[in-house]
């Protein structure tokens, strides 16, 4: 049937009918209007399932404009994945003031209390491509875009607070040494390989990073449970041009919580696509990951006074002696729309700061300035990146840059430059003295020279602080981290140099390390060119369980249930975990659910293959009699309670588990972390001690 070209006009074709109108094309269907399909250009396409052919089964017609374009999009739709930080994970959400700064800085984000300034944050893994797995050990990216009134600013931090190297001249070292071996194209997401650790072990001011990240900061178990901190030492200066120092935090509200070496490779295993899936899940369920911004803030008496200088990169400030002041807070509250338009093109550089903010002269920083800008023409292909949303200022923005490729707008009027004569709108945009970003006007002078401050030349004490701050358990995990790791090395000559750099942090540590690699003989200390502090105090603030979350909120249950489970412990379960702010996920021999002992139909979330314990924060075993039996002879059922126990996961269990777990080597006596669930009230007993996350009173 012909179909009419006139406009605002429903025609029919076959049993579709379809509507003209301003808006384009919408086909009536059964579902409902759907949008017509088009070409690039707007033409409408009739049929997008086979391509444009001279006869049944002859060759494709080279005028088939549909089938080229379509095809030459898909040939050029991926850009290059970022060199570092290519696994990522963007949400939208806000930034809102506590107070007014104005005292410290002219920042418009700070001036008025309870304001809500827009915010993107992308959260990756650093030396993994991008389809690396989340729970890699690595460092995590924590970066910030904040659309404030007066520009865009980005805090680009990390999860960990020091970094490896002192000066950006040495980056592609480090990221070359930290990739895939050139000559074979692996390992991939992990540093257990020579280049890594040659590298360390050769770069001594890298020492006190490879404590952080052989620490249990690395394998984090959500990207909501980490802090995030802006590396750098920066400037802020208010309207009377006075600087005060500041370094950033992102402190989690949920609290930090890591997971275990062997619960990493098992989460990799169960799903690469966790810390990425638990945002998108907690986002979507009203459960908004949340941060409070903490500023650390001293003066040149304190940068002058301090045993460290503030400029280098592989050092911190501990909190016990500049405190945190906390004065706002980051919520994440919209998942993106479209991952490619927006995580993949989201545009981070440090050099976007804003007016009240300014940088100092810590060298990595500077040499990250002027990286950024020129990493982001390689990979979105165009000076004009900003014109992409999630790129562009929410606030207005008049300048005379034009052209290039993709130039979404260009500079109206006669002037395409300044100064001119024109006034008006012709004239375009001038030049504000008062409102525009004024560089702090800190005096330099000296000899041009290359060289590192002495000033940067202690490269082992704050690693020895870090270390003898944490717990007993956490230093554990580090012994056993330097311990896999320097076990993939192949060159004995390089895991005796890295112990050799130990025994300046710490001599229990580097004898640990030495035995577990099983040293044919103990090295000599590294050459120090300053000897370690050890009058340095411990920093609480450093340790992962000595600041425990408040609560079990933000976390989940995976329940393993069968046909004749007690619908009433199921019931109160989900009712202590809801008031906890806590999930209940049901798993199950089958996904079509199990009949509950009242008869009830129990859904079930998760199909015992697909729920392992190792994706859930602790588990609870509910059967009966005849259900335990079932499950005393599935192998993946007997994983998933054996993997609770070893990863000391609180475990909950109906009294007719309790035979099935003590077969698997589970220990129900009090104070193991076993609770049974005999009558309603356990299960408030089970969530009370689930707020501790793991009972490392069973650890080994």
């Amino acid at each position: 049937m012909a179909a009419s070209k006139s406009r605002g006009k429903t025609v029919q074709y076959g049993e579709q009918k379809i509507s003209r109108g301003e808006g384009g094309e919408t086909h009536q269907t059964a579902g409902g209007d759907v949008p017509t399909l088009t070409t690039q250009q707007g033409v409408p396409v009739a049929d997008d399932q086979n391509s444009l052919k001279v006869g049944e089964r002859g060759p494709t017609a080279l005028e088939d404009f549909h089938f080229r374009e379509k095809i030459f999009h898909f040939d050029h739709e991926r850009i290059p994945e970022r060199v570092v930080h290519a696994r990522g994970f963007g949400a939208h959400g806000y930034f809102e003031a506590y107070e007014s700064l104005s005292d410290i800085t002219r920042a418009d984000i700070f001036q008025r209390a309870g304001e809500k300034t827009p915010a993107f944050v992308r959260f990756s893994t650093v030396a993994g491509n991008k389809g690396s797995a989340d729970l890699a050990r690595d460092v995590r990216g924590f970066a910030v875009k904040l659309y404030t009134k007066e520009g865009n600013w980005d805090i680009v931090g990390n999860n960990i607070p020091v970094f490896f190297i002192q000066d950006a001249i040495k980056f592609p070292d480090l990221i070359h040494a930290a990739k895939q071996e050139p000559d074979r194209g692996f390992p991939q997401a992990q540093t257990a390989h020579d280049n890594f650790w040659d590298f360390i072990s050769l770069t001594p001011e890298s020492i006190n990073m490879a404590l952080w990240i052989m620490s249990d900061r690395t394998i984090p178990r959500s990207l909501r449970f980490m802090e995030g901190f802006g590396v750098h030492s920066f400037r802020l200066v208010n309207a009377k041009g006075k600087s005060t120092y500041v370094k950033f935090h992102w402190k989690p509200k949920q609290g930090m919580q890591s997971v275990v070496w062997n619960e990493a490779l098992k989460i990799n295993g169960a799903d690469p696509d966790f810390h990425r899936r638990d945002m998108w899940d907690a986002i979507k369920s009203g459960d908004y990951p949340e941060w409070e911004l903490g500023l650390q803030l001293f003066d040149d008496s304190f940068a002058d006074r301090f045993d460290f200088d503030i400029l280098d990169p592989t050092k911190i400030i501990p909190e016990e002696e500049v405190p945190v002041r906390i004065v706002g807070r980051l919520v994440l509250d919209r998942c993106v729309d479209n991952f490619f338009a927006e995580t993949e093109q989201v545009a981070f550089c440090t050099q976007n700061i804003v007016p009240g903010v300014d940088f100092t002269n810590d060298p990595l920083l500077q040499g990250r300035n002027f990286s950024y800008l020129d990493t982001q023409l390689k990979r979105l292909g165009s000076p004009n990146f900003t014109h992409l949303p999630v790129n562009a200022p929410k606030c207005p923005f008049h300048h005379f840059q034009q052209d290039g490729h993709m130039a979404f707008h260009n500079p109206a009027g006669r002037a395409n430059y300044e100064p001119n004569s024109w006034g008006g709108k012709e004239g375009g945009p001038r030049e504000n003295p008062e409102r525009g970003f004024t560089s702090y006007p800190a005096p330099e002078a000296g000899d041009k020279r290359r060289v590192r401050s002495e000033t940067f030349a202690d490269h082992y004490s704050q690693a020895r602080q870090f270390y003898i701050s944490q717990t007993d358990v956490e230093q554990a995990h580090i012994v056993s981290a330097f311990v896999f790791e320097l076990s993939k090395v192949e060159t004995p000559a390089i895991r005796a140099r890295m112990v050799s750099h130990l025994l300046n942090v710490d001599k229990d540590l580097a004898k640990a390390v030495a035995e577990g690699l099983r040293l044919d003989e103990m090295p000599k200390p590294a050459p120090a060119a300053k000897p370690t502090k050890t009058d340095l105090k411990e920093s609480p603030a450093l340790s992962i369980l000595r600041n425990p979350p408040e609560s079990f909120r933000g976390r989940k249950v995976g329940a393993l249930v069968t046909d004749g489970a007690d619908a009433a412990l199921l019931g109160a379960l989900k009712k202590a975990l809801e008031k906890e702010g806590a999930t209940l996920k049901i798993v199950a021999p089958h996904i079509g659910g199990v009949k509950a002992s009242d008869g009830t139909w129990i859904k079930a979330d998760e199909k015992i293959d697909g729920g392992p314990s190792v994706v859930f924060d602790a588990v609870a075993v509910l059967t009966d009699q005849a259900g335990a039996a079932k499950l005393a002879k599935h192998p993946v059922a007997r994983d998933f309670i054996t993997d609770a126990f070893a990863h000391l996961k609180f475990i909950a269990y109906a009294p007719a588990a309790k035979d099935l777990l003590e077969g698997e080597g589970v220990d129900t006596a009090e104070g193991a972390g076993v609770i049974a669930l005999a009558k309603k009230p356990d299960a408030d007993r089970f969530v009370t001690a689930c707020r501790d996350l793991r009972c490392w009173a069973r650890n080994p």
